[in-house]
């Protein structure tokens, strides 16, 4: 899952994007307001973690651009200002979940869960679909209650998929959700996961469109 981090503080920042990196997420970090606002018109992401206090343009104001351009994608405010006033003028700005600093990482990690969960239009923290059930927090999958061993890279993708059931999603569009800025990517890389994927659950679980991309059919 593609995320931009958008944190001025050179010390946090860097905290934050090896955290979340290690929970999986390809992490797109920039330290600049203006920077920020051209990154989110040119690429695409599930997830925005936003400060407020930037150079160039005003974490806010990047909001309010977000906004205006219908792009719908979650964005969790860090502030250090938790006021009731702040908090009043974020939301009405579009912001969908704040938190204040200090925090914790894992407290960050349970917020952004919760964002994507609720943009997959789910009520439950789980994803079960023909017998596979995965589950974003422990990054834990089962096939009828066997636990299987994947690679960060095979868990991605198949969050993403499991997270847009029914949709056919474009191999282009799974290498911009997995690998961030300067991520090598291999030309044959989402076959092979696919590969590997299929023959942990079963072959046909993730259907190939031919020309278009891979989807996991909605059950009959």
């Amino acid at each position: 899952m593609r995320l931009l981090l958008v944190e001025d503080d050179e010390i946090l920042g860097d905290g934050i994007k090896a955290g979340l990196t290690m929970e999986g997420y390809a992490v797109d970090w920039v330290m600049d307001g203006n920077l920020a606002n051209e990154a989110l018109k040119t690429n695409s992401y599930e997830l925005v973690v936003l400060d407020l206090n930037l150079p160039g343009m005003e974490g806010m104001e990047v909001l309010k651009e977000l906004r205006k351009r219908k792009d719908e994608t979650p964005v969790l405010v860090l502030t250090a200002k938790d006021t009731v006033d702040d908090r009043i003028q974020g939301l009405d700005s579009g912001a969908d979940d704040f938190v204040a600093k200090p925090f914790e990482l894992s407290e960050v990690c349970a917020r952004l869960r919760a964002l994507a969960r609720r943009q997959s239009g789910r009520s439950v923290p789980q994803i079960e679909h023909q017998g596979v059930l995965l589950d974003p927090a422990s990054h834990v999958v089962t096939v009828k209650n066997k636990r299987i061993d994947l690679s960060q890279k095979e868990f991605g993708i198949l969050n993403f998929l499991m997270s847009n059931i029914g949709r056919v999603i474009s191999r282009a569009r799974i290498e911009e959700a997995l690998y961030s800025w300067g991520s090598e990517i291999e030309s044959n890389s989402v076959e092979v996961h696919i590969h590997h994927l299929r023959k942990k659950l079963g072959a046909k679980f993730i259907r190939t469109v031919r020309g278009v991309g891979y989807i996991i059919d909605e059950a009959e």
